[in-house]
């Protein structure tokens, strides 16, 4: 049972003194879970330093801007609104405009299937009137079978 042991051993380390190896191997692991963290650390420290300086930045602009807003805003005001009713404008065109193209080629198709199916519309109109009188022969053929018994 040793020997079975010994060669899954080797198998698994992939070296003759497996002994030795396994503790080396669990350094390396320790190591390799140490950088990592480091590494995690130090992204985690200049994002957080990133952000506090994004933050800082949107804060200053506000201050230097807050007066200017102040002061254009008679100006700034109406001209928001204008621009704002001008894009809705132009998006709302856009979209009635998608939407009657769309009606357009639905209409279109709808057009299309209905005259090429004309002609087949007035077989299949035949062949319902061909089997309704079908039925009602059938019916009356039934009818008669009976009174007769």
């Amino acid at each position: 049972m040793a020997a079975v042991g010994e060669h899954y051993m080797r198998g698994l380390y992939g070296d003759d003194d497996y002994g030795g190896r396994g503790q080396q191997r669990q350094q390396q692991s320790t190591f390799t879970a140490a950088a990592k963290a480091l590494a995690a650390g130090t992204a985690a420290f200049s994002m957080l330093l990133l952000s506090g300086l994004a933050l800082t930045g949107t804060v200053l602009a506000l201050i230097v801007a807050t007066p200017l807003l102040v002061i254009f805003s008679p100006v700034l005001v109406p001209a928001t609104i204008t621009v704002a009713l001008l894009v809705a404008g132009f998006v709302s065109s856009g979209g009635f405009g998608a939407a009657a193209m769309a009606v357009l080629a639905w209409m279109y198709r709808y057009l299309q299937t209905t005259t090429s199916s004309s002609s087949s519309s007035d077989q299949q109109q035949q062949q319902t009137s061909n089997k309704a009188h079908d039925v009602k022969d059938w019916a009356q053929h039934r009818l008669e079978q009976a009174r007769a018994h």
